[in-house]
């Protein structure tokens, strides 16, 4: 490969809470002496960006003012250039992008013109905890689909549910993940025609947080939700970011696509009125050095880096992990594994089960907060090496119940 995915990076006292929190607040515990930790739980990763992100940022250092500003042309046509030719999108101008601190605060602003606080918002379950606190604190009740597994073990949407609890709820918003975190689940271009159908059938006002579009494993495919029908190109929020995609969650700074004039108007006014929505000069030059031709390459590369990841790890946890189940994720670097099974089988609590991984040095995530009740969730945007290796110690230290005594 042209690019590094399999440096082991040193990111100890370098400002990530991956390795440094651990031990504190809802982090991880710190492992037990004699084994290193292996992050496994933030959903960031654990690979150099794409060197286009620090040269262009660098080279802009180099000039010596930082005052106020206005987002460079070059920025809106990078993200219009790369949504072409990422997504297939067309008909994408400089005017219908807008610029958001974050996700979650487009996802906000957003519901803030569809809704009045207090409304009800539909929202599949499994469901990013990002999304549970922000809807929460802001005065949101969600009403919970829940997703439903096929026969060959595949996240589906229950259109016949989400239907009941549109009519029964009063719902007139939703609040769509595509790809699906924590699922991992790249809906098909039929499963989002029906879902915006259904939007459209009972005038549900759609936010589809497409932030994990870029990270797709191969054989599969993302469908941008605007793009399935004209209604849905005007009922639709689209918030997007290259934060998951390069690794830039610390530099701030996500973008929405609205082609609706009067719901852009609206949102653009709604993510104003903090005074604090503006982009930061350091994370527009990141943004065009991320969105060049190299890192289209190094998206590429990426994208066979994960998969060969989750192909091991399903892999293993099939031939080595008896009661643990997973659905393969077709997108994201995220596992969700449920442990229902494996825990009534040992009689362990999934409490137990997350702290004796941590013992060892998995650093994996409680998948409870993400409504699974026996789950946990695991970051898989590591070197191969230390994904072998957090797999190897979970196999000897945890799901065989080795002794720990000897180490």
């Amino acid at each position: 490969m042209k690019y590094d995915f399999t440096s082991i990076m040193n990111r100890s006292g370098m400002d990530a809470i991956a390795v440094d929190g651990l031990g504190s607040g809802n982090a991880p515990a710190s492992p037990r002496k004699g084994f290193d930790a292996i992050p496994m739980w933030v959903a960031d990763m654990n690979f150099p960006t794409v060197p286009t992100v620090p040269e262009t940022i660098i080279a802009r250092t180099r000039e010596p003012h930082y005052g106020y500003f206005s987002p460079r042309e070059e920025y809106l046509d990078a993200i219009i250039q790369w949504q072409e030719t990422r997504n297939g999108v067309t008909g994408l101008t400089r005017e219908c992008i807008g610029y958001e601190n974050g996700v979650l605060g487009g996802v906000i602003s957003a519901l803030n013109v569809f809704c009045s606080r207090g409304e009800n918002v539909l929202l599949h379950s499994p469901t990013y905890i990002g999304f549970t606190g922000s809807l929460n604190n802001n005065g949101y009740h969600i009403i919970h689909s829940p997703l439903i597994l096929d026969e060959n073990g595949i996240y589906r949407m229950d259109f016949a549910d989400m239907e009941n609890k549109i009519i029964k709820n009063r719902i007139h918003a939703a609040v769509f993940c595509s790809p699906h975190n924590p699922c991992g689940r790249v809906w098909e271009k039929r499963e989002v025609e029906q879902f915006m159908e259904l939007c459209r059938k009972h005038d549900v006002m759609v936010v589809s947080d497409e932030i994990w579009s870029d990270i797709i494993l191969a054989g599969h495919k993302h469908t941008p939700t605007q793009s399935v029908s004209q209604d849905a190109r005007n009922r639709t929020v689209a918030v997007y970011a290259p934060s998951k995609t390069f690794n830039l969650a610390g530099l701030v700074g996500s973008y929405h696509v609205i082609y609706n004039k009067t719901i852009r108007d609206r949102v653009d006014k709604e993510s104003s009125l903090s005074h604090y929505n503006n982009i930061n000069l350091l994370s527009m030059y990141a943004l065009i050095g991320a969105y060049r031709p190299e890192g289209q390459e190094w998206v590429d590369e990426l994208r066979q880096v994960i998969t060969e990841n989750v192909d091991f790890a399903c892999k293993y946890i099939a031939e080595h992990f008896d009661g643990v189940s997973v659905s393969k994720p077709q997108g994201t670097y995220m596992l969700f594994l449920d442990c229902t099974q494996w825990c009534r089988a040992h009689g362990r609590t999934i409490d137990e089960l997350e702290q004796d991984g941590w013992d060892v040095g998995v650093a994996w995530q409680d998948g409870r907060m993400f409504h699974g009740p026996c789950h946990i969730r695991m970051n898989l945007a590591l070197p191969l090496s230390l994904v072998q290796e957090a797999f190897s110690r979970l196999d000897r230290y945890v799901f065989n119940l080795h002794s720990l005594d000897c180490v």
